[in-house]
């Protein structure tokens, strides 16, 4: 193949460069934002799509943010590539914050206080057993609901800068590719 390394990397290595890029955070922040602009689709599909990643990013299950994604980016009409890329805010580095704030979020949305019941002193052993019974009313309960509002406004954060993003960024292509996107949408 043209294109293949020739020392293909370990799984350590691997991972290594999915916590911490080759070249630097912001280079793979700039790169993600590259892929967003030149996706081809309406600026209200790509930046609808994307909202729907972020949203699905606060949700505190693991494994399900891209499923979530795609399926509330295809029944609201936004872009599938763009909901994926959104999901990426959900990385190992933001997670712990993210799932700090949801916690925080859900238990004042459900007691109406600030000052809540304090975590239980025995919350590591519940998540080494991973009990979903027991975890479910302390941790998972107002993460998830936590998750809502907090969510919602992340994404309703970056709808309008990407919309004004893409749709600047595809006015200044020219006329024969702009043709292709209507033709396709």
């Amino acid at each position: 193949m043209l294109f293949r390394q020739r020392n293909v990397p370990g799984f350590r290595e691997r991972l290594r460069l999915a916590l911490w890029p080759r070249r630097s955070i912001g280079r793979s922040l700039r790169y993600f934002g590259k892929r967003v602009l030149r996706l081809r689709a309406t600026p209200h599909s790509i930046a609808i799509g994307f909202a729907c990643g972020i949203f699905a990013a606060f949700i505190p299950i693991l494994g399900v943010h891209i499923a979530i994604a795609l399926a509330i980016a295809w029944l609201i009409g936004g872009n599938i590539a763009a909901a994926v890329i959104g999901t990426t805010l959900g990385n190992p580095l933001i997670l712990p914050f993210i799932w700090a704030a949801t916690l925080e979020v859900g238990r004042f949305v459900m007691t109406g206080n600030l000052s809540g019941d304090p975590l239980p002193p025995h919350l590591g052993g519940m998540l080494r057993h991973l009990d979903f019974g027991v975890l479910w009313h302390p941790l998972i309960e107002p993460m998830l609901i936590g998750a809502v509002p907090l969510g919602l406004a992340a994404a309703a954060l970056a709808y309008f800068p990407i919309r004004w993003a893409v749709a600047s960024f595809q006015s200044r292509r020219p006329v024969a590719q702009l043709q292709k996107i209507t033709e396709t949408t």
